[in-house]
């Protein structure tokens, strides 16, 4: 008893002072509740509220990296742990990224995160949130678009939201395994639809944004033509769509884009003109290929020589030949045939191949002319060899007219039969006497080579025996006597 009084005296005697220490730590706790000094340990207003609101919203810095966990640090006593596996690349100390916010961890005091735009590992009905990427398997194939299966659920994908552009042919994505985005996700009906092409807009944005810097007008570049219509179409850079119009497609004559170029096809293109603030930029196919044929027209093509071409267009004044790629020219109707024709395909049709003479060349302006009569023989040269004054011939009403009727005696030689010499009674109207395609025997009353005309006569032709006139557009025929001659009346139009 003695000892145990002696310990209290000595422990009182040896006992510090700690009367300044309580008033400390009475300030220091004034007004913090015994509630909030258990709960010290757990996540405070600030990590709860980035839980209740980070659905992608929240960036966070990486402050630590483990064998399976990174660990992030949103700031003051908010952290987060996210898996390894969200990372496509090696993730960094330091580095800031976006993160979702999947649940908070009671028992470890952690936020459990998905990285923004990672794709989720181990997805299900209960924790499936809209924006969140994850990977499926295509399974089937109808109207509206694509069924995938993820993880044992069944999703949705509209034919839309497949691509970047319209997929004429869903059945390619068979059996593919795809990375997609959560559009809407309705737990209590199982009704789960996804988008691919969300991710691919991201993606080209990205590599949009990169290949700006790197344009520049007059570079060459592979793309791929996405859109066709009829006045151009749209080709994809890598990341940048430019429009290459169908008149920079090629150096020949197109009526439209889908004669060059379909969707699909990989071309080389040259950047001819670029906007680097509104990203547009006009596109050549034909500038990247090769040299203008143009170039060099004038000597290739010189006027009065002779090449052969193909009918690619037919209109009502002539016909448009190309003699080769990038080089047409017009051929008049004029220049079709020594006959007068009424469209050009009565001579030729389109595709046909032709030989013809250059009558005039303009590289500068990018026209040319050619002759189609020209390049055979001309009728007029030798008419004198087989038509002859007062000779008695043959022919065939082409046209009529108010002064007269034009008779074609040969192919290439017409003769006009004024409406003076239709007939020995006075003549109203010339159809009164001929008609079109009627055939008729004819004087040639006479020629004149240089002129290419033939003054021609029925009147006086039907003096003539049926036994001298000879045979239909033949070059012998003799000089046929009349029984009478009598002087030609006047009236009409001079020819």
């Amino acid at each position: 008893m003695a000892k145990k009084i002696h310990d209290d005296v000595y422990k009182e005697k040896f006992r510090p002072d700690d009367s300044a220490l309580d008033k400390q730590l009475d300030a220091e706790l004034a007004g913090v509740s015994m509630e909030a000094l258990y709960s010290f340990d757990k996540p405070q207003a600030e990590s709860q509220s980035v839980a209740a609101g980070a659905k992608g919203s929240k960036r966070g810095r990486i402050v630590s990296i483990g064998k399976d966990d990174v660990f992030v640090d949103f700031g003051g006593k908010s952290q987060g742990v996210c898996s390894v596996l969200q990372f496509e690349e090696e993730p960094q100390v330091g580095q800031e990224l976006e993160f979702d916010v999947d649940r908070y961890d009671t028992r470890e005091g952690l936020l459990v995160l998905t990285r923004r735009g990672a794709k989720a590992t181990n997805v299900s009905w209960e924790n499936l949130q809209v924006g969140q990427i994850i990977e499926g398997t295509v399974t089937g194939v109808n109207k509206g678009g694509l069924e995938l299966e993820i993880k044992s659920m069944r999703a949705f994908m509209p034919a839309g939201q497949c691509d970047l552009y319209h997929v004429p042919d869903l059945e390619q994505f068979m059996g593919q395994r795809m990375t997609v985005e959560v559009t809407q996700c309705e737990r209590e009906s199982r009704n789960l639809i996804v988008s691919r092409r969300n991710i691919l807009e991201r993606e080209k944005e990205v590599a949009k944004k990169k290949l700006m810097e790197e344009l520049a007008e007059g570079q060459i570049r592979r793309g791929t033509v996405r859109n066709v219509m009829d006045f151009g179409a749209f080709v994809d850079l890598g990341g940048a769509d430019g429009l290459l119009h169908v008149s920079e497609m090629s150096f020949r004559r197109g009526r439209s884009a889908s004669e060059f170029v379909k969707i699909g096809d990989v071309i080389d293109v040259k950047i001819i003109k670029f906007d680097k603030e509104s990203g547009k930029m006009s596109l050549s196919l034909k500038q990247a290929r090769g040299t203008d044929p143009w170039g060099d027209a004038g000597s290739k093509y010189a006027v009065g020589s002779s090449l052969t071409g193909r009918v690619v267009k037919l209109e009502t004044f002539g016909a448009f030949i190309e003699v080769e790629e990038g080089v047409e020219g017009l051929l008049p109707i004029s220049e079709m045939s020594w006959k007068r024709i009424k469209h050009p395909s009565d001579i030729v049709k389109e595709n046909d191949t032709v030989k013809l003479i250059v009558l005039s060349v303009d590289p500068t302006q990018r026209r040319i002319s050619f002759s189609l009569k020209q390049a055979g023989p001309d009728p007029w040269t030798t008419v004198s060899d087989r038509y002859a004054t007062d000779m008695v011939v043959t022919g065939t009403i082409t046209r009529t007219t108010d002064f007269g009727a034009f008779v074609e005696l040969e192919s290439g030689i017409e003769g006009l039969v004024h409406i003076s010499e239709l007939s020995n009674q006075r003549v109203r109207t010339t159809t009164d006497v001929v008609k079109p395609g009627q055939e008729v025997r004819v004087r040639v009353l006479e020629i004149d080579k240089e002129q290419r005309r033939i003054a021609l006569s029925i009147r006086t032709a039907a003096d003539v025996a049926p036994a001298e006139t000879p045979a239909t557009g033949t070059a012998t025929g003799t000089p046929a006597q009349p029984k009478k001659k009598r002087p030609q009346l006047r009236g009409g139009l001079d020819f």
